[in-house]
């Protein structure tokens, strides 16, 4: 039974205001218009926390795309975020890995509202186990930010690894950090609640379209780790897609709110939004509330016959009032030879209420013949034979360079385990 009064927590994740990958920029703000979507969707989280007068607000990691966020964002991210500091409500801002740089000792994206001792705002990046006195409000957090492995290698200099794999380094962390977050369990007073906020994978969760650029090594939370009684609300960022972790009732609840706007395509039939919760020890229920933003519309391809190519693409595009201000991707699957049959014109006069619309061709029959037809195949790296099979697959530039990236790393770390 609970022993506490309830507290009313509004928590969201992975806000990535500056994820900027369509559209044109708005002409009295100057701001790409998909940073304004972002924004748009920032605001009916804040309006809400002031609204409904919540008693404490968690982000749960990653602020930007990036960590080297230009001034503008930076303003922009701030005036919400003060908002919430005038409005006295306690807020604490988790960091997460796209906020935080690997060198150990550089500065974070959000060290500004601690350098600058922010009212009622406070920044979590370190585990560590926030009371009452230091919240202003009534219940405990435990923080878990975005552990880099740099850190974690620091405190493992007294063990002296030697010779270790990179799956050896990662379990010894997954063993450090769940010493460190129990630790912080047992200091808890158990009279009062006691939330989680955590910016990581969780084990068992299902991954969004973000689980191309998060492939190679990371840290992973054991579900067991966090399926703890003694805690009554694990908030969670990192993995974009909303998802509760358990089943519904179960305590505590640990929940992913997902991103609070649309990345790509991946993301396209998604719920956005936020979570609020009624937090008590030994109680908890919570909602997820959805925000309006932007749709993305990618219907399935559509495949034309030669006798009627143009005539069976129009037909299937979507109709013009339902993709009216959405970012619209037609797919379309076709031997090349039809390529002069093609009128993309055509296509975006039908769609033109869109706010973007992308034209993806999957050119059918000469997947085999790609490779066979390059020069010196045998003298080619894996990169290179890697690149040719994404471009004929039909990957765009942006999805084949993240792609490179990793190939790179699943290489090298290859290549390292052949050499030892």
């Amino acid at each position: 039974m609970p022993t506490s009064k309830p507290i009313r927590v509004l928590h969201f994740a992975d806000a990535h205001i500056d994820m900027v990958n369509h559209g044109r920029h708005d002409p009295e703000t100057g701001l790409p218009v998909r940073v304004l979507d972002f924004l748009r969707a920032l605001d009916q989280i804040v309006d809400t926390a002031v609204a409904e007068k919540v008693d404490l607000v968690l982000f749960a990691g990653d602020a930007y795309k990036d960590r080297n966020p230009q001034p503008t964002f930076q303003r922009e991210w701030g005036r919400r975020i003060m908002r919430l500091s005038q409005a006295g409500i306690p807020t604490l801002l988790l960091v997460g890995n796209h906020d935080v740089a690997p060198a150990s000792g550089r500065a974070h994206t959000l060290h500004e509202f601690s350098t600058l001792s922010v009212p009622h705002v406070y920044v979590a990046d370190t585990i560590h186990l926030w009371s009452p006195p230091e919240l202003g409000v009534a219940a405990q957090v435990i923080s878990v930010p975005w552990v880099p492995r740099s850190r974690v290698l620091r405190l493992m200099e007294a063990e002296k690894p030697v010779g270790l794999t990179v799956e050896e380094v990662y379990q010894r962390m997954e063993e450090l950090v769940g010493e460190m977050v129990a630790r912080r369990i047992e200091e808890a007073d158990d009279s009062l609640p006691l939330i989680l906020t955590a910016h990581a994978s969780v084990q068992g969760a299902k991954y969004g379209s973000e689980r191309a650029v998060m492939l190679g090594h990371e840290l992973v939370l054991s579900g067991g780790l966090l399926n703890d009684n003694r805690l009554d609300y694990v908030a969670l960022g990192h993995i974009h897609k909303h998802q509760a972790l358990n089943v519904p009732g179960a305590h505590p609840p640990m929940v992913y709110p997902g991103s609070i706007e649309r990345i790509d395509f991946g993301e396209a039939r998604e719920k956005k939004g936020f979570v609020v919760a009624e937090v008590s020890r030994g109680q908890t229920t919570w909602e997820f509330r959805e925000l309006n933003t932007r749709r993305f519309v990618d219907p399935e391809p559509i495949t034309p016959t030669a006798d009627h190519f143009m005539a069976d693409i129009l037909s299937q595009l979507p109709a013009a009032d339902a993709i009216e201000d959405a970012i619209c991707r037609i797919r379309l699957a076709y031997p090349r030879d039809l390529e002069p049959l093609l009128d993309e014109k055509a296509i975006y006069r039908h769609l033109e209420k869109a706010f973007e619309v992308h034209i993806r061709k999957e050119h059918q029959l000469e997947k085999r013949a790609r490779l066979g037809d390059a020069a010196g195949v045998e003298q080619m790296t894996p990169a290179q034979l890697l690149a040719i099979y994404w471009d004929t697959i039909g990957l765009d530039t942006a999805e084949a360079e993240v792609m490179a990236a990793l190939a790179k790393e699943v290489l090298t770390a290859v290549h390292d385990a052949n050499a030892s």
